[in-house]
This record gives C-alpha cells, sequence and structure tokens, in this order.
C-alpha cells in the first residue's frame, strides 16, 4: 500500500478551519446525507490541484464503506504516469455529534495517531444529487474540492451547474483539473 500522498492529505485539510476566518461567508453544506446511499465507489470527475494527489495522472476513485462502529472506511486509488496503482486507506468520522453528517473528518495517519486532532481533515458535502448521481466536498478554506460521480463522466449542464453553485459559494476554480477517466467528456469552458 502507497501513502504517499494520505499523510499531506491530513495536514492540508486540517489547516481548513483556520483558513474559514479569511473567508466572509461560512462555506455551506447538504443539509443531511443518508450514509448507505452514499457508501459505494465514486469517480473523480474534477478537483483543484494539491500536492497529495500530484502523482495521479487519472482513474482517480474513492471508495467508501460504513464500519460496525458507525465511521467510514475511506479507499482512495488513482493510477500514476508509469500506470502503477496507488492506493490509500482511510477512516472518516462524523465532525461533531451536534453538527450534520455532512461534516466529516477524514485521516490516513496510522490509528494510533488517531488523538491529534491534525492528522484529521475536514471533508465537507457542500453539492449532492436528489439521486445521489454526484457528490461535491469541499472544506472552510476552500483551496480543496473535489467532484465526485456513480459514473465515470458526467453531463456538461451537470458539471457547469455544479461550477456555478461552487463559484457562488466563494470557490475560485480557474486552476480546476479534469479528472483522465476512462469516458471522460471534454472540460467546459
Amino acid at each position: 500500500m502507497n501513502l504517499s500522498w494520505a499523510v499531506p492529505l491530513m495536514a492540508a485539510l486540517a489547516t481548513g478551519a483556520v483558513a474559514q476566518e479569511k473567508n466572509k461567508t461560512p462555506l455551506m453544506v447538504v443539509p443531511s446525507v443518508d450514509l448507505q446511499r452514499y457508501m459505494g465507489t465514486w469517480y473523480e470527475i474534477a478537483r483543484l490541484p494539491n500536492s497529495f494527489q500530484r502523482q495521479c495522472a487519472g482513474d482517480v476513485t474513492a471508495t467508501y464503506s460504513l464500519r460496525e462502529d458507525g465511521d467510514i472506511t475511506v479507499v482512495n486509488r488513482c493510477r500514476k504516469e508509469n500506470g502503477e496503482i496507488s492506493e490509500a486507506t482511510g477512516k472518516a468520522k462524523r465532525a461533531s455529534e451536534e453538527g450534520p453528517n455532512t461534516k466529516l473528518k477524514v485521516r490516513f495517519a496510522p490509528a494510533i495517531l488517531s488523538f491529534l486532532p491534525f492528522v484529521w481533515g475536514d471533508y465537507w458535502i457542500i453539492d449532492l444529487a436528489p439521486d445521489y448521481a454526484y457528490a461535491v466536498i469541499g472544506e472552510p478554506s476552500r483551496k480543496y474540492f473535489w467532484i465526485l460521480s456513480r459514473t465515470p463522466s458526467i453531463d456538461e449542464n451537470t458539471l457547469r451547474g455544479i461550477l456555478t453553485r461552487a463559484r457562488q459559494q466563494g470557490y475560485d476554480l480557474t486552476d480546476l483539473l479534469r479528472t483522465k477517466q476512462p469516458t471522460a467528456q471534454a472540460t467546459p469552458q
């Protein structure tokens, strides 16, 4: 298992709460999510550039499964330029028992380090299709952003709507990267 992109993810996402103070408007999340429906494999459609996915050339997926304790096992995979698969396994949990279940914390560090707050990063569901065909993940600093879909491609009109709503939430998507998937469509202009 290659965890080279998991450790930077933890540190980067952990800075989100501090960075939100720079944004005047709080990042809004979906009110709630049916975790049973959310489980399974999602294909990354697009993301903002980040250091922990630098080696990912394409075929990026995230697979979620509920654990007996109510938390979530997260398995992120991608294909590197040389064709090898990079994989990182982590854990997600509800950020707060009082808050919505669409604000999660995720870690890819070993369980022994889970008591350290900085190994947990924000994973907020900020947009979700009524039929769970797509989900949009963000965090308070608005530095990290992912569009996920149940299929390797997404309708361009749907994508434009997602991008419009993300911009309305304060995201700068100038550098948005479209993920190379086996049947991905062209990037909208």
